[in-house]
């Protein structure tokens, strides 16, 4: 989605009018990124053929469709990791391209290898806010897809607004998803899980609920840890309605 008008500020950059950074509520926070040596090699390797640079996408001209030189379907990951899940299921779909959104730079760099060893083409790295990205960067009724898969359950209450599924963002997000596609959904945190369920259903334009295991989605390394902590995992799949509700 793009035109010629100068699009919003990104988070981060956004200033009040006497010129200071406004404070804003983000769903993530930038952690470390101190790369091992494997990590390197893969961002030296791949990182300028597959990783999108932050400034790039406020050029004008700037359209997640571009970045593939096909007009196929797209499917957006927000928060991807390490791309265990990212790889495995654009691997499994190469008609369709998949855009990631992580701000975890090692983590962009762990999926570049895994990306590199898969041979896969249909796979570009955004560490941008995903947010902000899916209301500016992709039209209405234009996703074949979204995947949201263990996001920061931000587990303190007084942290709970930082979660990315919120009301607003459920709107957001399915009125950006083709009639008929789907938002896929896990989560080892129970009351996160419930909160998801509550927000989710309360959307007009979703359809769905809680659902066993997505058997084509991989089990994870981050997976594994919630369940030696016996944490119960929580798949969910909504669709966006035919008939808009």
């Amino acid at each position: 989605m793009a035109d010629d008008r100068v699009r919003p500020a990104r988070p981060h950059h956004k200033l009040t009018d006497d010129g200071r950074r406004m404070r804003e509520v983000l769903t993530y926070s930038r952690r470390g990124s101190r790369f091992t040596p494997r990590q390197a090699e893969a961002w030296d390797a791949y990182a300028e053929r597959w990783w999108v640079p932050d400034e790039v996408v406020d050029d004008p001209g700037f359209s997640l469709a571009g970045l593939f030189g096909r007009d196929a379907p797209l499917v957006v990951e927000i928060g991807s990791g390490i791309g265990e899940s990212t790889v495995a299921l654009a691997a499994a779909r190469p008609d369709h391209d998949v855009v990631a959104f992580e701000v975890w730079r090692p983590g962009v760099a762990d999926t570049l290898g895994r990306i590199g060893e898969a041979g896969l083409d249909n796979v570009r790295l955004l560490s941008v806010d995903a947010v902000w990205s899916v209301e500016h960067l992709i039209a209405p009724g234009s996703l074949a897809g979204l995947w949201v898969f263990f996001p920061d359950p931000w587990h303190k209450k007084k942290h709970h607004k930082r979660r990315l599924v919120t009301p607003s963002f459920a709107a957001l997000a399915a009125s950006r998803l083709a009639p008929g596609a789907e938002w896929r959904l896990a989560t080892d945190w129970a009351d996160y899980a419930e909160q998801m369920v509550e927000v989710l259903d309360a959307e007009p334009l979703l359809e769905g609920g809680r659902v066993e295991r997505w058997a084509e989605r991989p089990v994870t390394k981050f997976e594994r840890k919630g369940l030696a902590k016996d944490r119960e995992i929580t798949d969910l799949r909504y669709v966006r309605r035919r008939d808009d509700g």
